[in-house]
């Protein structure tokens, strides 16, 4: 489907869209009016990661670093943390809140939702207290024994012996100044439990400090205010989002029911379903068509139908042209279509005449306002000769065979020899020859008519006719094996190539 198919069906379907973007406008505008507002206050707090392992590590392990934002962010919004800060404000429900991690930074930040301002500026303090004193208390001996109090026990124990192998060394110095061997050894175990304790010593340290670290390693680096204005129902983005959804869903819509409508809308359209390309496309009229107005000069209805002109007689192989017009069903302007074209081929200098073959609703005696004494039923009866039955319309070589009274058998009479001995005679004194014809779903008057002329031409009406009744009546009309098959499309949506003939027409 190319762009012009789309832009055509959304013109179609414009109050489809319309309708569908106001629903949904006015549904986001009822929605975003009538909820609640909530208000969102938030806490920046900066986590001190200084790797995975100990405090000595050249740089902080990333991995690390993210499994403890996601553990303290887990922590905070637990219903266990929860739970406690409804009950250190007093709230009767649990409390919203989220925990971003700010890239690129050791930052989060913790934000509480609320329907008042300074709940959730409380909220959001509290939960950044509570994770900082969890972590304090974590960090601070109250889970059990730490790293740092385990070295202490082993420093202590190393101090004793180092403090016991200072005091034999002293002894051997003092009690066997001659004897090399026992002071050496004496200075050796010193120096063992010495380089033992520095060690030790070392350890502890680095543990206390990196203990200390940890503890605080949670810290509040901007509290929470009370927010001046809420930040929930966001106006202008739900409008604007009611807007989209209605439009497109809008859109959508329109495009399911253009899948599921079987009118045919547009002359494209029409010639895949006929399989044969058009050769007129008659405008729609702001008032009905009729022949008066044609005559009178209805610029775009004339021109139509002089390029309709055109190409039928560009058709013809020479001599006289019959042509049986048709329908698919009633009321898609057959007959005036058959007028009008009557008038127009007249008018380039051809005799011609337009037989009414509806003998059931007959309507051509009305177009051109003759009578309906008697017509084709009398000559196919053989009540009158062809001379007594025609008559001249108001146009110039333009003349007419009214239907004639009304018979019981239409089908049997059109299908006569005496209706192709009458066609075979008109040929002889007409250059063009139309016969109306009724619609051939309706019954098969057109269908025993069509093998005898030179050319069917099908009238469909746009934005009327349905796929289902084309495809039944090019059915019908293969079946009777017509020798050509033409198509003119009826009531099409003027267009730009016509306002030339407007204005010339004012």
């Amino acid at each position: 489907m190319e762009l012009r198919s789309y832009l055509s069906v959304l013109r179609r379907r414009l109050w489809i869209v319309i309708v569908c973007t106001v629903l949904g406008t006015g549904i986001a505008t009822a929605i975003t009016l009538l909820a609640t507002p909530q208000y969102t206050a938030g806490t920046t707090v900066r986590v001190l990661t200084i790797g995975g392992g100990s405090i000595t590590e050249a740089r902080p392990d990333i991995n690390y670093t993210e499994r403890l934002i996601a553990t303290y962010s887990r922590i905070i919004t637990g219903e266990t943390v929860r739970r406690q800060i409804k009950d250190e404000l007093g709230l009767e429900s649990l409390p919203a809140i989220t925990v971003q991690a700010i890239p690129g930074t050791e930052l989060i930040r913790i934000s509480a939702e609320a329907t008042d301002p300074e709940d959730a500026r409380d909220i959001a303090n509290a939960a950044a207290q509570v994770l900082v004193d969890q972590n304090r208390e974590f960090y601070s001996g109250g889970t059990g024994q730490t790293r740092q109090e385990i070295l202490r026990e082993q420093l202590d124990t190393a101090d004793k012996e180092f403090s016991d192998a200072r005091d034999a060394y002293a002894r051997a110095l003092s009690t066997s100044p001659q004897d090399e061997a026992a002071i050496a050894t004496a200075a050796q175990a010193l120096q063992v439990r010495e380089n033992a304790y520095t060690s030790l010593l070392t350890q502890y340290e680095a543990a206390r400090l990196e203990e200390a670290l940890r503890a605080n390693a949670i810290s509040i680096i901007e509290e929470a205010n009370a927010p001046n204005r809420p930040s929930k129902p966001r106006h202008v983005i739900n409008i604007a989002l009611g807007v989209a959804v209605g439009l497109i869903s809008g859109v959508g819509l329109a495009f399911l029911l253009e899948t599921l409508d079987t009118t045919l809308y547009t002359t494209e359209q029409i010639e895949n379903v006929t399989q044969v390309m058009s050769i007129g496309q008659v405008p729609a009229a702001k008032e009905q068509l009729s022949i008066a107005r044609l005559g009178s000069g209805h610029y775009p209805q004339l021109e139509s139908f002089r390029r309709l002109r055109t190409n039928i007689l560009a058709s013809g192989v020479g001599g006289s042209q019959v042509v049986l017009l048709t329908s698919a069903k009633r009321g898609e302007g057959k007959s005036t279509v058959s007028g009008n074209l009557a008038v127009t081929v007249a008018q380039s200098g051809r005799e011609v005449v337009v037989v009414d073959c509806d003998l059931r609703l007959p309507t051509v005696h009305k177009l051109f306002d003759l009578p309906n004494k008697r017509g084709l039923t009398n000559i196919l009866a053989g009540e009158v000769v062809v001379d007594e039955a025609i008559q001249y319309s108001a146009f110039p070589r333009v003349q007419v065979i009214t239907s004639g009274p009304l018979p019981p058998n239409p089908t049997e009479l059109l299908g006569s020899q005496r209706m192709l001995d009458l066609i075979e005679q008109l040929k002889t004194t007409f250059d063009f020859i139309i016969l109306d014809t009724p619609a051939l779903l309706s019954v098969a008057d057109a269908a025993v008519l069509a093998p005898a002329v030179d050319n069917v031409i099908l009238v469909i009406a746009q934005a009327q006719t349905r796929r289902g009744d084309v495809e039944a009546v090019r059915q019908q009309l293969s079946n009777v094996r017509v020798k050509s098959l033409e198509v003119v499309v009826n009531r099409v949506e003027p267009n730009g190539s016509y306002a030339y003939y407007e204005s010339e027409a004012h």
